[in-house]
C-alpha cells in the first residue's frame, strides 16, 4: 500500500501532522502507509521492535500479560500517537505486547530510520518526547483509575478515548475483548454496559457500540478522561482527532 499525495500532504496523525514542514518532509521517503488489520500484533514482549507505527484511524492496545495469561491494557495508541516508544527511549524491547483492536491503516517506518531521525535533535525530538510525556500521565492516570474508580466511570473513560481516537460515535468491541482490555471480568462489563444503556448513554448490538449522549457520559466518566486529554493538548495542541460536540 503505497502512500497518494493526499496522505502525503495532510497526514492524519498528529504527530505527523504538528511536525514543521522541513521535518515532515524529511520522513516523507521512509514512511509506508500500511493496514493495520483487527489483532495484528506490532510487537511482543522481548522480541526486538523493527517498526513503528504512526496510526490513523485505528486504534492500538498495550497490554500486560500475567503469568496465568490475564491482560490487562496499560495504554492506548491511535492518531495521536505512535507505537514503538522503546526505539525514541535507547531501547529496542518492552515488556508489554502491542495489538491492533480496532482495524484501520497506519504510517510505518524502520525502527533504525526514526531512531536516526530522532538523534538529530530536531522538532521530531520535541515533539516525541512531549508525546512520550502525555503517555506518562495516560499510564499513570489509568493505574489510579483503575484502583480508585468504578466500572461504569472507567468504561466510559475508555469509551470516550476510543470514540474521540476514531472520530466517530459508532465503532466493533466485544464485551470479552472490553473485560480484557479494563482487566475485569465479562459479568462486570456487561453490569457496568449496562448501567451505562439504561441511562440512555449507548446501544450495544452484536459487538458493535453506538454512544447516544455523548455529554452524559462524559458526565458519567471519572474526572481521568478529562485529566489525559487536557494533558495531550497542552503538550501538542489541538489535537485534530478531538471530537467536537
Amino acid at each position: 500500500m503505497s502512500l497518494n499525495k493526499n496522505a502525503l500532504e495532510q497526514p492524519e496523525n498528529n504527530l505527523l501532522a504538528v511536525l514543521p514542514p522541513s521535518d515532515y518532509e524529511r520522513l516523507v521517503p521512509h514512511l509506508k502507509l500500511v493496514p493495520l488489520p483487527l489483532r495484528k500484533v506490532l510487537y511482543e514482549p522481548g522480541e526486538p521492535i523493527t517498526q513503528v507505527y504512526f496510526p490513523n484511524k485505528a486504534v492500538v492496545s498495550i497490554v500486560t500479560t500475567m503469568e496465568d495469561g490475564s491482560t490487562v491494557e496499560v495504554g492506548l495508541v491511535s492518531n495521536e500517537g505512535m507505537v514503538g516508544m522503546p526505539i525514541i527511549l535507547g531501547d529496542n524491547t518492552t515488556t508489554t505486547t502491542a495489538f491492533v483492536q480496532i482495524p484501520g491503516v497506519g504510517m510505518q517506518m524502520d525502527a533504525d530510520i526514526l531512531r536516526s531521525e530522532f538523534n538529530r535533535g530536531t522538532a521530531l525530538q520535541s515533539v516525541l518526547l512531549r508525546y512520550v510525556q502525555g503517555m506518562y500521565t495516560q499510564i499513570a492516570q489509568g493505574s489510579a483509575c483503575n484502583r480508585l474508580h468504578k466500572l461504569e466511570k472507567r468504561l466510559a473513560r475508555w469509551l470516550l478515548t476510543v470514540s474521540d481516537r476514531l472520530e466517530s460515535d459508532e465503532f466493533p468491541l466485544t464485551q470479552e475483548f472490553i473485560s480484557q482490555m479494563l482487566g475485569v471480568r465479562r459479568a462486570g462489563v456487561t453490569e457496568a454496559a449496562n448501567i451505562l444503556s439504561e441511562g440512555g448513554m449507548l446501544a450495544y448490538h452484536r459487538g458493535q457500540i453506538n454512544i447516544l449522549n455523548r455529554e452524559a457520559l462524559e458526565k458519567t466518566a471519572c474526572e481521568c478522561y478529562q485529566v489525559i486529554e487536557n494533558e495531550f493538548v497542552r503538550l501538542l495542541g489541538n489535537k485534530p482527532n478531538k471530537r467536537q460536540k
